[in-house]
């Protein structure tokens, strides 16, 4: 096969499984019918906006590159993969709850991941870094990235709320709560 007709090939795949992608994730299931990362219709968040500098002030560079920049963190380096106790995980740009400790499984991947998630907590955006679609989550007070969802998770939901953990922080439950 001649050079030209290969990589013409090759460029006609992109564009079509880019086209493909688009026309999936138009009709995929969003949790919550939210595409642009802030709560659904109907759910009250106060948002917190900062500048730039205010985030980089306030956060790591790691949680910065993940929460403003949209990054990922390698996997399994998030000491929240060990967490087994009750509590909450809330957003660490700004301590939104986002999931509850009951809702953790081990999903293999190296990231917190999550079956479930708080209501109206969450915004939802597609994400075509990839060239497939994606759907990407985002806490709803701050905006923050948080991570991906995917329809590989347990019952009840078959979700998998795929969070990078450095995005969060683990708040144990009191004393006598059961998470």
């Amino acid at each position: 096969m001649k050079r030209r007709y290969f990589l013409g090939a090759i460029g006609s795949a992109a564009v079509g499984a880019t086209v493909l992608g688009r026309a999936l994730a138009d009709s995929s299931d969003d949790p919550t019918g939210a595409s642009t990362g802030k709560a659904p219709a109907g759910v009250e968040i106060d948002t917190v906006e900062k500048t730039e500098a205010e985030w980089r002030e306030q956060l790591s560079p790691e949680a910065f590159k993940v929460l403003r920049k949209e990054g990922t963190e390698a996997p399994g380096s998030s000491e929240l993969n060990n967490v087994k106790a009750a509590g909450e995980y809330v957003c660490a740009g700004c301590d939104l709850p986002l999931f509850k400790s009951d809702w953790k499984f081990e999903s293999g991947t190296g990231w917190p991941s999550f079956y479930n998630f708080i209501e109206g907590h969450l915004g939802f955006k597609t994400d075509y870094k990839l060239l497939m679609p994606r759907k990407e989550y985002h806490c709803a007070r701050c905006g923050g990235h948080q991570g991906h969802v995917f329809n590989d998770g347990p019952k009840p939901t078959g979700k998998r709320y795929c969070n990078n953990g450095v995005a969060l922080r683990f708040v144990p439950a009191e004393q006598g709560s059961t998470g």
